[in-house]
């Protein structure tokens, strides 16, 4: 089932098998049928084959429960066996019949070759489906196509693996916050956000693991976390506080993040701790960087103590791969070598070291487990635990026993049509409408086009991908889609940004459309911006074109990151202003659908767009997220800056239609039950003169939190157009209370609402959840006083206080 034993491939006349699992051309494995292979470890004819009896062995008792299971597998390897495997290309133990296994694999948007061949596109599977960059999808703000683009991925994956091209664990998805718009890594994250990460990171950790009835309700419920089988392990990366990849003489390898407790908590730890509360996500996976001077794959408090113990994972802990070599070679932490830098990261927590794959490169753990434990650094009971935690999550993905319920899908269930037009929709969703100057789109009675801009963009079948893809089942280019929508669509593409001069062509079409941006050689793991402008001489060209042109153009950006288009905000020549992101391999089609009129733009940036001036003020290293007084910082993201040099806020988004709300609600008070076992906290006031009351905050961690605003909003549609509208929910903190939020996200709905219709919308906050603050003491807090529901941005808004009270039990 390992990749490296079960690369079968099945022709008209053979079937290629590894050499751990038997081939048999009937019912024992990998078992083919109907074109479809698979196969399980406790297989009794497999063991046969081996020269085993399969009933010797009580891992294979599927009567037993799993971690019995594991414990019995476990306790039969030899020391050696056992270090050989603790890295993702892990050697198995043919003795006692376990196979070999490749756990590094990547979903991120979709199911991808990156990594060391545990997943392989060819023969029956040519591709998978190439959905929109994750930065897309977040745009959408829509749960429903989260889930959705996460149960296709697994679907693919799942199929995939029966015919022997994939493995069962994937290293997706990374919720790392956006704390900096240079961050090379934006494409691959929902945002800035911690709890739009964090909803995100649920939402698809839940397809991608759940096992769903055709009623689409979840049939893996059961008491034990532990025993509850997944379709595939999904893995929330990189814990944590890691947003620095290379920027000027700063790079991941050896960056050391000062953050604040306060920071960590409301901000770096709050996805991950969604994700694993919330998501019951089977894997976490650690970063690179050190925190605070410690490893964060050696920090005993972020593994045992927080993820394991006090957020109850239920699985194993990774490396990202070769972070415990980094911490050796490049942090050269503590001056430690691979035996001691391997017992110090086991000791913490790390279950599983993923190495990198160049020709004879080792991962740590398989390198120097065994002398680690036998220099007395190490315990192999620490071995054992770490084995038992991997073993249990190949339990429950059916490794060992099969799971019969998806052993039908195949090669028809990948770059199904379905998922080809899930893929184009969620483009469609995530597209962010930044300006549309008197109604200049949608496109109207066009019947010639221009199309300008650098060819990578215009024929984007590799740029629109972005990272982290595998082989698409097909590309829409951002030309077929327009040239679908109108024949007479002219190509005029410039070469690394010397386009000249506009043509005569510029004024013989009915629009004209330029579409610029970024790539992956800007904005990309290993490479951060070191600036928010367009390369290439992009806003000379584009400035050049709309000039030229007797009619406002279109601009459309490719990117992920915010690039500072103020030129073109302030341009009047440049009538209208779409992010397409990154949308995959349906893009084109997306594109077109929106710039004609097909379907009405409803996404909203899921990050801040900053005008160049912005970075100038504050170093990318700098990880506070509140401003630096003594050094002239400005705060970051929505939460923490709304000065001058936003160009386009969080949330910004455009519609071809007007909505308006209107509720019943004026206000709501809330008395929170403070028992006598309860202390009350502090808050930290501005310098005005507040008198502090008799319970300024309630610590939430022992309160029952069980208090409630409930609400309901109207959306009512003005226009003559159908259209999805995003009602976002921010609290306010009181305004009296020092270094809060400006505002903060805590609810948001996607909702359509017909042309001239009105839509009912509620909610209800959870007191704790959506009024909490992290104080200065990093205590999260209720805090009393007034504090305020704002639904909306300055465009549409609608608002009403709370006022909250502390009140003996």
């Amino acid at each position: 089932m390992a990749s490296s034993l079960r690369h079968s491939v099945l022709s008209a006349s053979l079937l290629l098998c590894a050499a751990a699992f038997v081939c048999v051309s009937g019912s024992q494995g990998p078992i083919s049928t109907n074109g479809r292979n698979y196969s399980k470890v406790c297989d009794s004819a497999r063991f046969a084959s081996m020269g085993l009896e399969m009933g010797g062995f009580r891992y294979c008792d599927a009567s037993l429960p799993y971690p019995d299971r594991a414990r019995d597998l476990v306790g039969r390897l030899t020391l050696e066996e056992k270090v050989r495997n603790l890295g993702d290309r892990a050697e198995g133990a043919a003795r006692v019949g376990l196979p070999p296994y490749r756990w590094w694999g990547e979903a991120l948007h979709g199911v991808s070759d990156t990594g060391p061949g545990g997943t392989w596109f060819g023969d029956v599977v040519p591709g998978a489906t190439s959905f929109p960059l994750v930065i897309n999808s977040a745009a959408a703000f829509n749960e429903t196509l989260w889930r959705a683009i996460g149960g296709a991925v697994s679907t693919e994956v799942r199929a995939m693996y029966n015919l022997g091209h994939a493995e069962l664990t994937y290293w997706s998805p990374n919720i790392n916050v956006v704390r900096d718009p240079r961050w090379g890594r934006a494409s691959e994250t929902p945002g800035e956000d911690p709890f739009l990460v964090g909803r995100y990171a649920v939402s698809f950790v839940r397809a991608m693991q759940d096992i769903h009835d055709d009623d689409g309700a979840p049939a893996t419920a059961t008491a034990d976390p532990f025993s509850r089988p997944i379709k595939v392990s999904s893995c929330c990366k990189h814990y944590a506080a890691y947003d620095v990849d290379a920027w000027f003489a700063a790079d991941r390898l050896t960056f050391d993040a000062k953050v604040e407790e306060r920071d960590m908590i409301e901000t770096f730890e709050r996805p991950f701790e969604m994700c694993v509360r919330d998501g019951d996500a089977s894997c976490v996976m650690c970063s690179y960087n050190r925190i605070n001077g410690v490893p964060a794959c050696a920090d005993a408090r972020l593994l045992n103590q927080t993820v394991r113990g006090e957020w109850q994972l239920h699985g194993y802990i990774v490396s990202d791969c070769d972070s415990v070599r980094v911490m050796v070679r490049d942090a050269k932490w503590l001056g430690y070598d691979g035996v001691e830098a391997t017992a110090a990261a086991m000791k913490a927590g790390l279950d599983l070291d993923c190495g990198m794959f160049w020709e004879g490169a080792q991962d740590f753990f398989t390198a120097f487990g065994l002398d680690a434990v036998r220099q007395g650094k190490l315990r192999e009971s620490e071995v054992d635990n770490a084995l038992q935690n991997l073993y249990l999550v190949l339990m429950r993905l059916g490794f060992f026993d099969g799971i019969p319920e998806l052993e039908s899908l195949g090669a028809s269930d990948v770059c199904t049509q379905e998922h080809k037009e899930l893929a184009a929709d969620g483009a469609r969703q995530g597209m962010v409408l930044l300006k549309n100057d008197q109604g200049r789109l949608p496109l109207k009675a066009v019947n010639s086009v221009a199309l300008v801009g650098l060819l990578q963009h215009i024929n984007a079948s590799d740029v629109m991908l972005g990272d982290y893809r595998g082989k698409p089942c097909r590309v829409v280019t951002p030309y077929d889609g327009i040239r679908k929508a109108v024949n007479a669509t002219s190509m005029h593409a410039c070469d690394n940004g010397a386009c000249g001069k506009p043509g005569g062509w510029v004024k013989t079409v009915d629009a004209t459309i330029v579409i610029a941006g970024l790539n992956m050689s800007v904005e990309k793991e290993g490479n951060d911006r070191e600036d928010l402008l367009l390369p290439w001489n992009q806003t000379n060209w584009i400035n050049a074109v709309a000039k030229a042109s007797p009619s406002p153009i279109v601009l459309v950006i490719i990117s992920a990151g915010g690039v500072d288009v103020s030129f073109a905000q302030n341009n009047s020549k440049i009538g209208a202003i779409l992010w397409a992101g990154y949308p995959g391999e349906e893009g084109g089609t997306a594109i077109a659908d929106v710039l004609f009129g097909t379907y009405n733009p409803g996404g909203r940036l899921p990050l801040t767009w900053y005008k160049n001036g912005y970075i100038g003020k504050i170093p990318m290293t700098s990880m506070a997220l509140r401003p630096v007084a003594d050094k002239g910082y400005p705060g970051r993201t929505y939460k923490f800056y709304g000065g001058p040099e936003v160009l386009y806020p969080f949330g910004h988004g455009l519609s071809y239609t007007s909505f308006s709300y209107a509720s019943g609600t004026t206000g709501a008070s809330v008395a929170v039950k403070v028992g006598a076992w309860e202390s009350c906290k502090q808050l930290t006031y501005k310098q005005n003169g507040t008198a502090s009351p008799a319970c300024p905050a309630v610590n939430i961690a022992g309160h029952a939190c069980q208090e409630e605003v409930s609400f309901t909003l109207t959306v009512a549609n003005g226009g003559g157009r159908d259209g999805s509208h995003i009602v976002a929910v921010y609290t306010v903190p009181p305004a009296e209370v020092d270094d809060a939020p400006r505002k903060q996200l805590v609810a948001f709905q996607r909702v359509f609402v017909p042309a001239g219709g009105a839509v009912q919308v509620p909610f209800t906050l959870n007191v704790c959840k959506a009024f909490a603050i992290v104080e200065e003491t990093a205590y999260t807090v209720v805090p009393s006083g007034v504090s305020t529901v704002l639904v909306g941005d300055d465009a549409l808004s609608f608002s009403f206080p709370v006022k909250i009270e502390m009140a003996a039990a």
